[in-house]
């Protein structure tokens, strides 16, 4: 007698796929949402067209910049009469200056064309941010970069790698130029849509063993005095209130 026939038994299942790469645009961590994707401009270094505008500039700037030379000078006070403080908000380039930085660490100053365009040039200064946010807080601060003049060397003003720093007067160790990295482009990414304010950048780590990340963005008055000496002066809605800051640039 034939021995009856089996049915075949149903295939075994496939084994279980491993997880497929999702693709670099997945992992790139420029698109979580603590790192938004850069998206920001060229700036287009556009240079004066009249040098009668560049003579009147270096005429009214020249003034300005002499007291940087000697910082115990009080001239720069007269800058908060009314008067004096409208020529200079209706006159020379407007910028926009970022000064950021770990409450715990130091800061860090930006200049853009716009807040929608990459930084001109990048310091990190010597300044602790609790510091500076003191220095604000009490009304007036003026920055002062000074360097010394290398006649067998052609370089720009805003070139220099490496300046000497003093804040109100006091010396404050040194700033350096450095190009803008990740965290710097992340920072102008989520304010390109600020012209101008202060506050603290959200951030998705719980531990941050330096704090909390600080801003305070302005518009800045650039006063090209000449080859040597360019100061920013920051621009106040209210012309005769609010903190007081300049930025002095100087070659001697």
């Amino acid at each position: 007698m034939p021995a009856p026939r089996v049915p075949p038994s149903a295939p075994p299942p496939p084994p279980p796929r491993s997880p497929t790469r999702q693709g670099p645009a997945a992992l790139d961590p420029e698109k979580t949402p603590s790192h938004p994707k850069v998206a920001l401009q060229q700036p287009s270094h556009k240079k004066a067209s009249l040098k009668s505008t560049k003579l009147f500039r270096h005429f009214r700037s020249v003034f300005r910049s002499f007291p940087i030379i000697s910082p115990a000078c009080k001239i720069p006070v007269l800058l908060h009469n009314s008067r004096l403080n409208d020529v200079h908000i209706h006159g020379g380039t407007r910028m926009t200056g970022t000064l950021f930085g770990h409450r715990k660490g130091r800061v860090s100053l930006a200049i853009q064309e716009s807040p929608r365009c990459f930084p001109i040039f990048l310091l990190e200064l010597a300044i602790p941010t609790s510091k500076l946010l003191q220095e604000l807080g009490l009304g007036l601060v003026r920055i002062a970069l000074e360097c010394e003049k290398r006649p067998e060397e052609k370089i720009k003003l805003m070139d220099e790698p490496i300046w000497n720093l003093y804040c109100n007067g006091r010396k404050m160790g040194y700033a350096v130029k450095r190009e803008a990295n990740a965290e710097d482009l992340n920072v102008m990414q989520m304010l390109h849509a600020v012209s101008m304010g202060a506050g603290v950048l959200p951030s998705e780590a719980i531990d941050l063993p330096d704090g909390e990340l600080t801003y305070m963005r302005a518009h800045f008055q650039r006063v090209i005095g000449s080859k040597d000496s360019e100061t920013y002066y920051m621009m106040n809605p209210d012309s005769n209130t609010g903190t007081e800051l300049s930025i002095f640039f100087v070659r001697i």
